[in-house]
């Protein structure tokens, strides 16, 4: 396998947009510090204790919420490394920089009356969660249950949960001595009428344990994340009208009576939870970077296990075309998904405060894209390590339960894509109806054809929807047009994401300084392509926008590309900026049996063992 240091560099700057050096290479390097050391034996509790001290560490090593937040390159940076090494340190990190922090700093930065909140959570004297979903009202935040009565007598709030249906549901509460402040989401009440939610700040612990009125029982365990998730309810607690968060959206007068600002409710509660947005990207960037820890991680190992072949002994197992077409489709599936969302990134940073209805679909895309296809990647790479993929000190098993949690945080990916779906159904298309691709004389690694397929695919299919919705028959309820389309229209919203990711991935590779690289990411490229039209080939086909003896033909030409792709497999891991020190994997070490003995305590006393065959 062939690799340079150039091609590594040139590599380097296209999977970080450029901007590896100055925004995560000190962040990586923190995490070489021991305190990331893997620690075996812990209990769920003890882990998720260890996971707030090295959240504490990383703060200390850092420059503050402050400034990472204002820097959302920065903050998808630190979403993206240290889940490498522990996924509850991740969490914590996201929930107290971006969802709490991020909405003080937006609501509430410029407040003298606020300025010891801020600056107690800013210096990570106390911890921030979030408290937004209720125990029943998952993704349906608009209708959340929990009040905020204002009592204009003495200028204060007085927080409620009303119902067990309005009890916060898997926000960090469990460990009730670690002093916590957190933005609680709460329908406010003012004079009788009901305003829409509103961000809150609440202190829900110190030293000593829950506040006063403040209720917490811990959820049920869940495996590698020993955090403290929680139920929390509150009894009438009353907190100064100072706590809420009000920026730009409501204000009192002198006499002290509550005024929204103009609007309705539904763009105040939008404007209140701006922070998921970037909370979205910061999902993608955690699942983007576990995809590619988990390809380094087998294709390493790959190149090193041994196996029997026929008439060949000692074949590492990357040797095998069954492997390979397992392994490489991933390795395409994790730069289309990096490439994808640098682009969702660079678009995100050019209008952060001001949203647009495109730019929200694509980075609910990207979000539920990168993290379907990273679940799907970190099973393939975790299967391929055979029983070394099973432990826990090889990376790959925690990476799986990470993907678990992030293709349901910042909105769950089937609602979220549905929501994006039909956002795009209800919009209007200044394009005309794309015709069938002509398939005859196509070559089928024509970067071309690839996308001619693709959005053939994503046009036909939104027409289809759209079209369906409009003409049922005259009883038809607009619930049941919609849930008769909705596969179609989530089968929409996924090709346009694939589309998206091919058309930036090309970019990429034409964007390369040197003809190896070039080559390298145009045929992996072609790989995500093919594969991606051969999960749909039938559909193609029955079209007339492929002939049969194209669709005969795509496993033939993956094969021939992963071919082409093994000499260059070192070199297109290499450009991950990942190591063997930082991952800590026995089977990414370059010796891999040494690494697995050590850590097993197995060295051998006398003769080296060498590497195991089957």
């Amino acid at each position: 396998m062939t690799s340079d240091a150039s091609h590594r560099d040139d590599l380097t700057r296209l999977v970080f947009d450029g901007s590896y050096e100055q925004t995560h290479a000190d962040i990586k390097e923190t995490l070489l510090d021991p305190i990331f050391d893997a620690r075996e034996g812990l209990t769920l509790r003890e882990a998720g204790l260890l996971a707030y001290e090295r959240s504490r560490f990383l703060h200390g090593k850092l420059e503050r919420p402050t400034e990472i937040v204002r820097t959302p390159r920065r903050l998808f940076a630190l979403a993206e490394w240290p889940s490498l090494l522990d996924v509850s340190t991740f969490s914590l990190l996201m929930v107290h920089y971006n969802l709490c922090f991020g909405t003080v700093l937006e609501h509430g930065a410029d407040r003298p009356d606020v300025k010891d909140y801020v600056d107690e959570l800013d210096g990570l004297k106390s911890f921030g969660p979030y408290m937004a979903t209720e125990l029943g009202y998952g993704n349906n935040v608009a209708a959340l249950r929990t009040e905020a009565v204002y009592d204009r007598a003495d200028e204060s709030f007085v927080l409620n949960t009303p119902d067990p249906l309005a009890q916060k549901f898997m926000s960090y509460s469990g460990f009730g001595d670690i002093p916590k402040i957190a933005v609680v989401m709460a329908r406010l009440i003012a004079d009788g009428k009901d305003h829409g939610v509103f961000p809150f700040l609440v202190r829900i612990s110190d030293e000593h344990g829950l506040c006063e009125g403040v209720h917490a029982a811990a959820c049920p365990e869940k495996p590698v994340q020993g955090l403290d998730n929680g139920v929390t309810w509150f009894d009438h607690v009353r907190i100064p009208r100072r706590n809420l968060l009000m920026g730009d959206m409501a204000g009192f007068d002198e006499d002290g009576t509550f005024r929204p600002a103009p609007g309705n409710q539904r763009k105040r509660f939008l404007r209140a939870m701006s922070r998921i947005q970037p909370g979205r990207l910061c999902v993608s960037s955690s699942a983007v970077g576990a995809g590619r820890a988990s390809v380094y991680i087998a294709l390493r190992y790959a190149a090193q296990r041994l196996t029997n072949a026929p008439g060949r002994p000692d074949t590492p197992i990357i040797e095998y075309r069954s492997h390979q077409a397992a392994l490489f489709p991933a390795l395409a599936k994790v730069y289309a998904m990096t490439f994808l969302l640098n682009h969702a990134k660079r678009e995100f940073l050019r209008s952060p405060h001001d949203i647009s209805a495109d730019l929200n679909n694509l980075i609910s895309i990207t979000k539920a894209l990168s993290t379907w296809e990273m679940t799907d990647v970190i099973a393939t790479c975790r299967e391929r390590c055979g029983a070394q993929g099973i432990f826990s000190a090889n990376r790959i098993a925690d990476y799986g339960s990470l993907l678990q949690g992030l293709v349901t945080a910042e909105g769950d990916n089937q609602v979220l894509l549905a929501t994006t779906a039909a956002q795009m159904l209800a919009g209007r298309d200044a394009t005309d109806e794309r015709t069938v691709p002509a398939p005859g004389g196509r070559d089928l690694l024509e970067p071309g054809f690839h996308s001619e397929l693709l959005h053939y695919r994503e046009d036909s299919l939104l027409r289809q929807a759209r079209t369906a919705m409009t003409d049922g028959p005259d009883d038809q309820t607009y619930f049941d047009a919609w849930n008769g389309n909705v596969n179609t229209a989530l089968d929409m919203a996924r090709t346009k994401g694939v589309r998206i990711a091919l058309e930036h991935f090309r970019a990429a590779a034409d964007d390369a300084r040197s003809d190896v690289v070039r080559t390298a990411l145009g045929d992996l490229a072609s790989l995500y392509a093919l594969t991606e039209i051969d999960r749909h080939s039938g559909w193609y086909l029955a079209r007339g926008a492929m002939t049969g003896q194209q669709v005969k033909e795509i496993p033939a030409r993956i094969d021939g590309l992963c071919v082409r792709l093994l000499p260059h497999a070192s070199m297109l891991i290499d450009g991950f900026q990942l190591t063997p020190e930082l991952l800590r994997a026995p089977i990414a070490a370059d010796d891999y049996v040494s690494a697995f003995q050590r850590l097993a305590g197995a060295a051998p006393a006398t003769a080296p063992v060498t590497a195991e065959r089957s």
